[in-house]
């Protein structure tokens, strides 16, 4: 009798330092890496042994948008989230010591992946992420099992009355159309890039828009932020090639798309079908954030998405 007990209790203590390790792992993680001079933050959480999904996070935001999913998905997958520099936790270098436009930004978060050595991946996108996500997928198409594509545009008819004073900007950059922009980083306005189209204002955590608001506050914040947006029409010019990589490479793509985003509206998710021959396209009554909104019915259609990409493998 005295055998058996302790058999089970050897199983016991095994079983509950199994559980332990598996609840470390599935915790998110909070930490730096340096690329090329620069300490890059990030969020990672799950077992680097299974697949891995990068989430690469949009205006005005930082990986703290993927809150959710890497708080629910890390007991299937392995996610890693970057801030991108100046934005969220990483460093923010002068633009007189980095060039902030989208395709150097592209090439340090894929130095980023390069030295975490993360070889094969899963990309979720949304807004800024599609143009850098489709940067390092076209470099490297055989690293890339699949998107999920939230609100991240490549598309001409994509582009949403948002855009407005932005175009004004790309035809003629001076003081007047500068100064236009300036409303979007005040509280109010970084409010509503997470309020504006929504079902409920009051779904949305305030605590968003306030950390956004506290970055925007920093030295250069504003102008960074504008010289990426006057650099985003450098973007357009690429849509012909990231639309050539979908038909060639037929990357599996989950869509989960708000549809009441004043800057990518429906048409830019609608717009994948001319490339691609089969989406799981899924369509929210909801803006910019979709994540914020339909956090739980947006994971869950990650992780359907997922199991089946993994087991066609």
């Amino acid at each position: 009798m005295k055998k058996l007990i302790s058999v089970l209790g050897l199983i016991l203590t095994i079983t509950n330092s199994h559980a332990q390790n598996k609840n470390e792992m599935e915790k998110i993680k909070y930490k730096t890496i340096e690329v090329n001079g620069i300490d890059i933050a990030y969020r990672e959480a799950g077992n680097n042994n299974k697949p891995t999904i990068v989430l690469l996070h949009g205006y005005p935001s930082s990986s703290h948008q993927y809150r959710k999913v890497l708080n629910q998905l890390a007991d299937e997958y392995h996610l890693i989230a970057p801030d991108y520099p100046g934005y969220g936790n990483s460093d923010f270098p002068s633009p007189a010591d980095y060039e902030y436009t989208f395709e150097n930004i592209a090439s340090t978060i894929d130095t980023f992946l390069e030295k975490k050595e993360i070889s094969s991946y899963a990309i979720m996108m949304q807004d800024y992420g599609a143009p850098i996500g489709f940067r390092i997928a076209t470099k490297h198409p055989e690293r890339v099992i699949a998107i999920i594509n939230q609100n991240g545009n490549a598309y001409e008819e994509g582009l949403g009355k948002g855009w407005e004073s932005i175009r004004a900007l790309w035809a003629n950059r001076n003081e007047n159309t500068e100064k236009a922009l300036l409303p979007a980083f005040t509280l109010e306005g970084l409010k509503w890039q997470y309020t504006h189209g929504t079902r409920n204002p009051e779904n949305i955590n305030p605590d968003t828009w306030h950390l956004d608001y506290l970055r925007m506050s920093r030295p250069n914040a504003h102008q960074v932020n504008i010289d990426l947006w006057y650099d985003y029409q450098n973007n357009l010019k690429l849509y012909p090639a990231w639309q050539k990589y979908l038909r060639k490479y037929q990357p599996p793509m989950l869509i989960v798309w708000g549809k009441n985003d004043e800057y990518f509206p429906e048409s830019g998710a609608e717009a994948f079908k001319k490339d691609l021959n089969t989406i799981d396209y899924n369509i929210y009554d909801t803006g910019h954030f979709a994540l914020e909104e339909y956090g739980e019915e947006i994971i869950e259609k990650i992780r359907a998405f997922m199991d089946k990409v993994v087991s066609e493998k």
